[in-house]
């Protein structure tokens, strides 16, 4: 699994018997804990589980919809279902995966901070999360949730009151995500290492700095939006429904310019993860450093303004639409940079294919893909033809599991002897990456074609010209949701039996590498100074990149 270090990489502290996993043992030292390492594995955990009951939910519905007719469930259960899977894969998982864990853990060690700005307030974010967690687990038992995770008016407003307990547990979820974003912004200003300037940041934290921006200014809107909703079904109050004098379109923009922003909430982070990866398993500079730093900020700020091509249909007019199609066509701009200078970072590198490397060139193809179907959809007369058809699912599972959810797993397996101080078995962690690929590929691929044909998406039943594709496509889910069954087995492998991870097992140059493996409780011994900005695999070394004070220096030398 290794990668020998050679000369390009810096030097790396070795592994600490006492780290952040050692310093406090028991129950009570995890639960409150104020260490952003330990809030970021908590979130990990967390995250994981809901990642797994999203999953089996999803098998389900596939198995459901293998065949004509009734299958497994009744029609109401499938409603049930589908509505369930896309809520908890988008507001337990997608959203808080990455910021919430792997940027907990990584962002105030790559700024040579020793915690997040505010501690404690890092610790609430987490349990409000738990809350909000338990709110919508209380949802799925007191009744039917059946709306879609949109939670579209006015159904929603007249379908039963579990509605209610569901839409609180995402506002409470809201807070978390506002709470955890302001962190991360005061810890990006306020507690940069010295030297670490704004054009020496990694790129891993430019990603999550500008997610944390849309976390900030968009998520206030869907907590109003959530919580007009709940009055309106609490109180009889006309805001959404038409029999009460409401307007189910005022919903629909509300929730849409909430939830476009939430698309780059999901997307940017799975960018930065990969910013991380190609840069070490390439032995290079990322290719044009500022274009890609200012091309998250810039998917940040045009993300708010495209919220009205989800509306095409909606009935809003032809000048809106033509304006709303416009900035669609204008958002590819920023992430064609990424993927350009993506592959210009891989143009004559040292390409080195370990599983982290494999998970990132998986979402170069599938995000590719994605993006380039996202323009169909942005064209008035295309979109027409294919809103609300599986097309449309294809797309968003393109760009949330073959982005998102690649990134994720791409930076699992980067980070993870970094987090464990664990090797994993790098052979079963390939078999794992390549059933997953293949299983996410038949699942979505056919779906296209069921899109482009008429067949319209969340339909119990269908007929019978597209069973060979929903045969296949629910095919595709078994083999990638056993993919992910192996891949749980790498994991767990690795924490009871895996090998003692070195110092830096890829040979990055990347800042996070600088400390000992696992990490330090307080992350540094001393306060680092920053010399030279990342990626520098030509002339960085531990010295360099992250060395202590004048003052501790010259101490150091003294004693020796």
């Amino acid at each position: 699994m290794a990668v020998e270090a050679g000369t390009a990489a810096p030097a790396a502290v070795e592994n600490d018997e006492s780290n952040y996993l050692t310093a406090k043992s028991g129950l009570k030292s995890w639960a409150l804990t104020v260490d952003h390492k330990r809030i970021g594995v908590m979130y990990l955990v967390s995250v994981i589980v809901a990642m797994f009951l999203g999953g089996i939910m999803a098998l389900l519905v596939r198995a459901e919809l293998m065949f004509a007719g009734e299958t497994l469930m009744e029609a109401d259960t499938y409603n049930q279902l589908f509505t369930l899977h896309g809520a908890i894969m988008v507001f337990l998982f997608i959203i808080p995966s990455i910021p919430a864990a792997l940027g907990n853990f990584f962002l105030p060690i790559m700024l040579g901070a020793k915690d997040v700005a505010f501690p404690k307030l890092n610790l609430g974010s987490f349990y409000i999360y738990v809350i909000g967690t338990v709110f919508t687990l209380i949802a799925i038992v007191a009744g039917r949730i059946d709306t879609g995770w949109t939670f579209y008016t006015p159904y929603s407003s007249r379908a039963d009151n579990a509605v209610i307990w569901m839409t609180l547990g995402v506002f409470i979820l809201g807070f978390s995500s506002i709470l955890t974003g302001l962190n991360f912004i005061a810890t990006t200003h306020k507690m940069r290492a010295p030297g670490l300037s704004w054009t020496r940041l990694p790129l891993f934290v430019w990603g999550i700095y500008a997610t944390s921006v849309i976390q900030v200014l968009a998520t206030p809107v869907l907590a109003i939006t959530l919580l007009l909703l709940i009055m309106e079904k609490t109180l009889t109050i006309g805001i959404f429904d038409p029999a009460l004098g409401g307007d189910p379109v005022l919903f629909q923009h509300f929730f849409w310019f909430y939830s476009h922003p939430a698309v780059y909430i999901m997307i940017l982070p799975g960018m930065a993860v990969i910013n991380e990866v190609i840069a070490t398993f390439s032995r290079r500079k990322i290719f044009g450093y500022m274009f890609v730093a200012m091309s998250s900020v810039a998917l940040a700020l045009l993300g708010f303004l495209v919220w009205g091509h989800h509306m095409f249909t909606s009935g809003m007019s032809e000048y809106s639409t033509m304006i709303f199609s416009a900035l669609t066509f204008l958002v590819a701009i920023p992430s064609g940079v990424k993927v350009f200078n993506w592959v210009a970072t891989l143009y004559q590198g040292s390409i080195s294919f370990e599983t982290p490397m494999l998970y990132a060139i998986g979402f170069l193809i599938l995000f590719t893909i994605g993006g380039l179907t996202g323009l169909f959809l942005g064209i008035l007369s295309v979109d027409i033809h294919l809103h609300d058809t599986y097309f449309v699912v294809a797309h968003f599972h393109y760009v949330m599991v073959g982005g998102t959810v690649f990134g994720f797993l791409s930076g699992m397996h980067y980070w993870w002897p970094k987090m464990t101080g664990k090797l994993y078995n790098e052979g079963l962690a390939r078999v794992a990456f390549g059933l997953i690929f293949l299983g996410f590929n038949i699942t979505f691929l056919s779906q296209f074609i069921m899109g482009s044909q008429g067949m319209p998406r969340r339909y119990y039943d269908y007929l019978d010209q597209f069973q060979p594709l929903h045969m296949t496509s629910s095919g595709g889910a078994f083999v990638l949701g056993f993919g992910f069954l192996v891949l749980a087995v790498v994991f767990i492998q690795s924490m009871i039996s895996g090998a003692k991870a070195p110092a830096n097992p890829w040979g990055s140059a990347g800042f996070e590498w600088m400390t000992t493996t696992p990490p330090h409780a307080h992350n540094f011994e001393t306060t680092p100074v920053i010399t030279r900005g990342p990626y520098d695999y030509h002339l960085a070394s531990e010295e360099e990149l992250f060395d202590g004070f004048p003052e501790d220096r010259a101490a150091q030398g003294a004693k020796a």
